[in-house]
């Protein structure tokens, strides 16, 4: 009975000495951490109103987020009553062998650094990279959000984005339009030059400097193909691309002009 007695003392000790402690320190936690999210809300609507370039707002609230919940959960643990002397010795090698584990990690962090610093590309941009392309909604501590013109959310890595090869189709204010029509052989090349050239200067969205460019480009098997080379504002590239593939079917049509297709002759030999 006396050991029976002396456990249940040793166990009453143990709930007297750290029963107030675990539970101030998941209190505080739980305020913390609703703090915490109270405290980036209040900087994320600061930021907007003074008008700070949206890469960087996301980035700065994210980064001081994790710092904040970090300080936090330090915090907790020295409230239960762990020494923070040896409990920082002890995240500091635990923090070498984690960083060596997340070397990628750290990397994408460095490339999010480098990223804002260096501005390749800002929220709202038109990029191409990784093997995908999209708008950039947001630029996060790790990863880069991107948005596809079909709504698909693409999240990419940002070490790879600092390093690897990029397509900003957004930095310039104009972008040249390519096009390649092909009329049948014995057509007429001027006439249909003159047909395409007439349908460029009835669009407005076109501009005149540089001037538009139309030549034959090749002798292909089953059509003569005119290269029309064209400039635009960037924002009209697609609008332009798209009305002038189905003014030039609709017109050469009616103009007599032929659209070749791909055929075969089959002889058959008895």
């Amino acid at each position: 009975m006396d050991s029976v007695n002396t456990v249940w003392e040793k166990i009453n000790d143990i709930v007297l000495t750290f029963g107030p402690r675990l539970v101030g320190a998941i209190i505080t936690l739980i305020v913390g951490w609703w703090i915490i999210s109270i405290i980036q809300k209040s900087l994320r609507k600061n930021f907007e109103k003074r008008e700070m370039e949206p890469s960087l707002r996301g980035f700065l609230n994210s980064m001081i987020g994790v710092l904040l919940k970090v300080l936090l959960l330090i915090s907790v643990i020295g409230m239960i009553g762990v020494q923070m002397t040896s409990f920082i010795a002890i995240l500091g090698a635990a923090g070498l062998a984690v960083g060596m584990a997340l070397s990628g990690t750290l990397q994408n962090f460095a490339g999010g650094v480098i990223i804002l610093l260096f501005k390749p590309f800002k929220v709202g941009d038109y990029i191409e990279a990784q093997g995908h392309s999209g708008s950039v909604n947001e630029i996060q501590i790790f990863n880069t959000i991107l948005k596809t013109p079909d709504n698909k959310t693409i999240i990419i890595p940002n070490g790879g984005l600092s390093t690897g090869s990029m397509i900003n189709y957004s930095t310039e204010p104009r972008r040249r339009v390519d096009f390649v029509f092909g009329i049948g052989y014995g057509d007429d090349v001027d006439k249909a030059r003159a047909v395409i050239q007439k349908l460029i200067d009835g669009d407005e969205r076109i501009l005149k400097d540089p001037e538009p460019f139309i030549a034959v480009s090749e002798l292909a098997d089953s059509s003569v193909n005119l290269v029309v080379r064209v400039w635009a504002e960037a924002s009209n590239y697609w609008d332009i691309y798209f009305d002038m593939h189905e003014k030039v079917y609709k017109t050469f049509d009616k103009e007599g002009l032929n659209i070749p297709f791909p055929q075969m002759d089959l002889h058959v030999h008895k």
